[in-house]
């Protein structure tokens, strides 16, 4: 197939397309590199099945492609909170233009959603029924209803246009080509106790996440595009839950840091615990993670270190 990856220089749309390009696919990734990096797709620029296009998807674009997966969004607090209204503007254009195309083409299409559409929850583990507890006028907003608001859109092109869509919520996920400076836990513990710094830690350190390596994550969005029992929307993550401060010493331990943990104080509306319920995903996709944390953890330090 043709496919189409939106915020393919990212993070995550790297690693995508480096799976879909294995897989024998021809690959189109566009990107208006603003947190993504050509050095992220340095080793595709001689492959004949790939191409990188500089575009912003708030602006439309055509192409002729048979799937489109919608990456592009800044994903780290820092990130979308830098411009809050291209934030937003990014997650509800960005998803009308990629639902366009694929109405036009007939292409099926992929959204990145997130578990921050989840907020602060009431309910724990998230199941994908859970509607949410997001503050509307925070901080957080630019993304956590921006992309709330793009899966609405999804949902209504799917109603009233039968365009062919899959929505995945990702819950936090770590590796390689993550940015050293995107204010995320894993990559600030990480590139904190190479540096010998201080490790962050907000509030006492008792808020949860759950860590899903990007191998594991990269998989799910390739089962649930090529799947038909259902549209989603899918939790992906590691159901594993660990502490932030448990986080801290599993990244000292691995290090070998003698870094010391200072707390600051908890941002507004960080969510208190965060951990995804994969039953529909282990069902529609026979899908689970597989690579524990430390030794995802291990991976992305070997990265970090040639980084930093």
């Amino acid at each position: 197939m043709r496919i189409l990856v939106t915020g393919g220089a990212g993070f995550l749309g790297s690693h995508l397309c480096d799976r879909l390009l294995a897989d024998g696919h021809e690959v189109v990734a566009i990107d208006n590199f603003f947190t993504g990096r050509k050095s992220n797709l340095a080793h595709l620029a001689a492959n004949p099945r790939f191409e990188l296009v500089r575009h912003d998807i708030i602006d439309h674009f055509k192409f002729e492609v048979d799937q489109i997966y919608n990456l592009a969004c800044p994903a780290s607090p820092p990130h979308y909170q830098y411009n809050p209204i291209k934030t937003i503007k990014t997650s509800i254009l960005g998803a009308i233009n990629c639902l366009g195309l694929a109405k036009r083409v007939r292409a099926r299409v992929f959204q990145a959603s997130t578990s921050e559409v989840y907020g602060d929850p009431h309910v724990h583990p998230q199941p994908e029924s859970y509607w949410g507890h997001v503050n509307p006028i925070g901080r957080r907003s630019c993304y956590d209803e921006g992309k709330r608001c793009a899966e609405t859109l999804f949902f209504d092109y799917h109603r009233e246009h039968q365009v062919d869509i899959r929505v995945v919520r990702i819950f936090n996920t770590y590796g390689p080509r993550m940015l050293a400076d995107d204010g995320r836990v894993v990559s600030n513990f990480i590139v904190q106790a190479l540096k010998g710094s201080p490790l962050t830690i907000y509030g006492d350190g008792s808020q949860t996440r759950s860590f899903c390596y990007v191998d594991d994550l990269i998989e799910g969005f390739v089962r649930l595009m090529n799947q038909t029992v259902t549209v989603g929307p899918v939790n992906l993550g590691n159901p594993g839950e660990f502490t932030m401060l448990e986080l801290a010493q599993h990244v000292l331990k691995l290090t070998k840091s003698k870094s010391k943990i200072v707390h600051h104080p908890l941002p507004p509306d960080d969510p208190k615990q965060r951990r995804p319920d994969i039953t529909l995903a282990k069902k529609a996709l026979k899908w689970q993670p597989k690579i524990p944390l430390d030794e995802g953890l291990k991976r992305t330090i070997a990265y970090f270190k040639t980084q930093v």
